[in-house]
């Protein structure tokens, strides 16, 4: 292209993003739902941003790291991956379905029939702000069996698209790629998962191996409340190790990973037309 159609062509994409509305030429000024203007939030949900990213949670003991690490590592997910996925991030829905650590300091579980009644309204809430989808980032297992239910029913109910990720489980490949061994609760994985979000979150002077115990075989025998806050998914395997560089790789593979299925189901969502 010689020179003055080049400048000629610099000056006409000049004068058509001038005239496009601003919605049209901008990202939006925030991710998150709490910080959003509502005249923003019509602008682009769903036209431009059709996907919203729930964080979910629970309070409960995590060894040596934080009590609300449920809470925490869904959050710092969604944070990180929204942009690359296209999504508003929602505010947490902190509380969740604790069963055996509940009784250690500073757990609390919610009754089943509530927490499914109360995420069931807030999947509604979302789907009647026009989300096309709704991806659950669950952080506690307990939650599990409730969010599949409940996601399940209002899917069917609104036609809205949902997806439900237990990243611990969707990244246990991860998990073997970067330490060379499973994890488990509040073992190496989480726990590097924690300290890539805030090193101060995780106390390696509080840790001792008995801290943690292998989860029992199925069916073997089980125990209330559990008597080890860090429950290993393979005997001789998991316990945390505080390599804080190893966590920060953790952190950003299993965010790729969980941001790539996003990507990957809303595509097919969307060439399947449902």
């Amino acid at each position: 292209m010689t020179r003055p159609k080049f400048v000629l062509a610099l000056a006409v994409a000049a004068i058509v993003v001038a005239w496009m509305p601003a919605a049209a030429r901008q990202s939006p000024t925030t991710r998150d739902l709490e910080r959003i203007n509502w005249m923003e939030f019509k602008e682009l949900v769903p036209s431009k941003v059709p996907t919203v990213l729930l964080p979910l949670g629970s309070l409960e003991a995590h060894g040596v790291t934080a009590n609300g690490t449920d809470i925490l590592s869904p959050v710092a997910m969604a944070r990180d991956i929204a942009a690359r996925v296209n999504a508003m991030v929602a505010p947490v829905v902190p509380y969740g379905i604790t069963a055996s650590l509940a009784a250690y300091p500073g757990g609390l579980t919610i009754p089943e029939d509530a927490y499914k009644a109360y995420v069931r309204a807030v999947l509604l809430g979302l789907a009647r702000g026009k989300f096309r989808n709704i991806i659950l980032l669950n952080g506690h297992g307990g939650n599990t069996a409730a969010l599949n239910a409940v996601a399940a029913d209002v899917a069917s109910e609104t036609g809205v698209r949902t997806l439900v990720v237990n990243w611990w489980t969707y990244c246990s490949d991860i998990t073997l790629e970067v330490f060379g061994e499973d994890g488990g609760h509040a073992g190496e994985n989480e726990n590097a998962y924690m300290m890539a979000i805030d090193p101060a979150l995780s106390h390696p002077a509080r840790y001792k191996s008995d801290l943690a115990l292998p989860n029992p075989p199925s069916g073997s025998w089980s125990a209330f409340p559990h008597p080890a806050t860090i429950m290993l998914y393979k005997e001789g395997q998991g316990y945390p190790k505080f390599d804080a560089a190893k966590a920060k790789v953790y952190f950003q593979k299993v965010n790729d990973k969980v941001a790539k299925l996003i990507i990957d189901v809303v595509r097919r969502w969307d060439a399947g037309g449902v």
